[in-house]
């Protein structure tokens, strides 16, 4: 859902392809871009329809939240949709975001294991609710310590609508530059949402194959020269 007031301007960027077979295809998506279209021909560029001006038969698998930048995963084929949501829906896909958050979490790992729902007085947001709120689980982990703002990995176990997001707010530590979530200095510290879906892990569809596809960040917009080159992802140990 996308507020009235809003001003869509989608990144006029190139479609960046990381991956394909037969079956589906990896993309990078940039931060600003919608996944799929929204009502209205002012929202209708986005990341499905881009994709399919080059692969006609493009099926969305999943979605990213427009803010967000990182890995989305297509079906090539309708066989190959139905295998791919099934693994959405039972858990096998396994997802790693990478995110700067508002100062130092503490414990540095831990999991945030509070039930969400939609925020009726002010969609499109959602707040967490131990009423009538639905299951949701993130581990997290710092990979920086020294920072102002801590650099974590992600870990989502259920995929509510925005789940990170909302968690991380819960525990005093939001996203920086999140318009949603962030109080006023969190959404200052940043020109955009610093969240990224980084590691995803899947089972090609017939040959049953683990693959696994890794979509660098922005070095620049992360503040990554603590963590130089890729090391950082050598840290990415999601917690049992």
């Amino acid at each position: 859902m996308i507020n009235d007031d809003f001003c869509y301007q989608p990144p006029a960027s190139d479609l960046e392809i990381l991956f394909q077979d037969k079956d589906l295809l990896v993309v990078n998506k940039p931060s600003g871009l919608l996944t799929n279209p929204g009502k209205g021909e002012h929202l209708a560029d986005c990341l499905l329809s881009r994709v399919q001006t080059q692969f006609s038969t493009a099926l969305l698998v999943h979605r990213l939240d427009l803010s967000t930048s990182g890995l989305v995963v297509f079906a090539l084929r309708r066989k190959a949709e139905a295998a791919l949501k099934q693994q959405f829906a039972e858990r096998i896909v396994k997802k790693t975001y990478l995110a700067r958050v508002w100062q130092q979490p503490n414990p540095a790992a831990a999991e945030i294991n509070v039930p969400l729902m939609a925020d009726l007085t002010a969609p499109p947001r959602n707040k967490v609710c131990f009423e009538q709120g639905k299951s949701a689980l993130t581990r997290y982990q710092c990979l920086t310590d020294a920072d102002e703002h801590a650099l974590v990995a992600l870990f989502p176990v259920t995929g509510r609508a925005h789940q990170l997001r909302v968690h991380l707010q819960s525990i005093g530590h939001p996203i920086l530059g999140d318009a949603l979530y962030a109080h006023r200095e969190a959404l200052a510290a940043a020109p955009r949402l610093l969240l990224h879906a980084m590691v995803l892990e899947l089972n090609q569809p017939y040959s049953g194959e683990r693959l696994r596809f890794i979509a660098p960040p922005d070095v620049n917009a992360f503040a990554l020269s603590d963590c130089p080159g890729a090391d950082y992802l050598q840290l990415l140990t999601p917690l049992s």
